[in-house]
């Protein structure tokens, strides 16, 4: 049986390591070398091909890994170590029967994602984030942190920008719930979105950006930059930066928000608040910037709330009951997403921020999805009105009331 990893060593002899190769003479070599095991062992044209475009992504892209990332019915890639890679399509794991040819070609790999992304891993620096050119979010961690050898988790995103007309048809959420806040955008409310790991937050955000108004100038703040807002033709997007080799040069979020205030945002949009930063994004929600947006991880929207004050904690050592006043202030509506047993992802829920009271912040729920069956393993509900908004003078400036 041909071997790859034999036919891989047989091209790098071949190599002329000294100058610039195209593509085309890369593939002609590919092929020679194909053609000269195929005289030795019969080889079938589909598997001759199949083999030539693994060589040629060894070499040039990103090894195995490449056809899962071309493949757009794919959202998750994991691999854990050479010998187990597993990926998810509608929803559901399985097991690839691929396999990395050695450690030291996933090591290669990690390298070369990260790199890609001006991050830095190695075994003093064991775990990192980063992402791809086509925005897709990538966590590495090496030894000897991962016992069983590299571990990398690919999240990808949809080339295309998902729009909110997608999610309705796709029965993520309501027609009449997407109108709601597609008014609560362009009247300038400060939404959170909330919601679990995998719950499609980023997705979400990325929707709710094409009701901005195009005439606004929007900033975006990421640690991975993965946002793909729409059809917005003053936009600034800033990523943060970790240390260097010697420790230094790091630019954090907080750094980031900070800047972004003296750059004459009308919208700041955080991608994902986890940590210290809270606070500056607070204060820059209760200093005139209406209409900011942010996601962040919660099981709901009253636990967004409680993780919102121990991250502001994190940052500044406050009274409880000031940074609740700030919350109440600040944000105006959490949208909170969840992924159902049938792994649908849905709106779960909109939730007004009434005001501070009494020690606590009030909330009301606006709408809100309850399950009414299951048909053909897909889960049935529908989206109810529960409340009125209380808060409408942000709709009423904007002539909507």
């Amino acid at each position: 049986m041909i071997d790859p990893e034999q036919l891989h060593a047989r091209i790098l002899e071949e190599l002329d390591m000294t100058r610039e190769i195209e593509d085309d003479e890369l593939n002609r070599l590919i092929y020679r070398v194909l053609q000269e095991a195929s005289e030795q062992e019969y080889l079938p044209l589909a598997r001759k091909t199949a083999l030539g475009k693994e060589l040629f992504n060894t070499f040039r892209k990103l090894d195995l890994l490449q056809e899962f990332l071309e493949d757009d019915t794919i959202t998750e890639i994991m691999i854990n170590g050479t010998q187990n890679i597993f990926y998810e399509r509608g929803g559901r794991i399985y097991r690839s029967d691929k396999r990395f040819i050695s450690r030291d070609k996933l090591e290669d790999v990690v390298q070369q994602i990260v790199a890609g992304a001006n991050r830095l891993v190695n075994e003093a620096s064991p775990i990192v984030d980063a992402r791809l050119p086509d925005g897709s979010r990538v966590n590495v961690v090496l030894a000897p942190i991962a016992l069983d050898g590299p571990i990398v988790t690919i999240r990808k995103f949809s080339k295309e920008g998902i729009t909110m007309e997608q999610l309705i048809s796709w029965n993520s959420v309501s027609k009449e719930v997407s109108g709601f806040l597609a008014r609560l955008v362009e009247a300038g409310y400060n939404i959170f979105i909330s919601g679990g790991t995998g719950s499609g937050k980023t997705t979400f955000l990325n929707a709710l950006s094409q009701y901005i108004p195009k005439t606004e100038r929007i900033i975006t703040i990421e640690d991975n930059a993965e946002l793909r807002l729409q059809d917005v033709p003053n936009l600034v997007r800033l990523e943060a930066r970790n240390p260097n080799v010697e420790g230094t040069g790091a630019v954090t979020i907080r750094d980031l928000i900070k800047s972004a205030l003296r750059m004459r945002p009308d919208r700041i949009i955080v991608g994902e608040v986890r940590s210290a930063e809270a606070i500056d994004m607070l204060q820059a929600l209760n200093t005139g910037h209406d209409g900011s947006l942010s996601t962040g991880h919660a099981n709901s929207p009253q636990d967004m709330l409680g993780r919102l004050e121990t991250m502001v904690l994190m940052g500044m050592d406050l009274p409880l009951p000031a940074i609740r006043r700030q919350i109440a202030s600040g944000v105006d509506i959490i949208v909170h997403l969840g992924r159902l047993r049938d792994r649908s992802r849905k709106v779960l829920e909109v939730t007004e921020i009434l005001e501070y009271r009494e020690g606590g912040i009030l909330l009301q729920s606006l709408y809100r999805y309850t399950e009414t069956g299951e048909r053909n393993g897909k889960i049935q509900g529908e989206w109810k009105k529960e409340n009125e908004l209380a808060h409408t003078e942000k709709l009423l400036a904007a002539g909507y009331v």
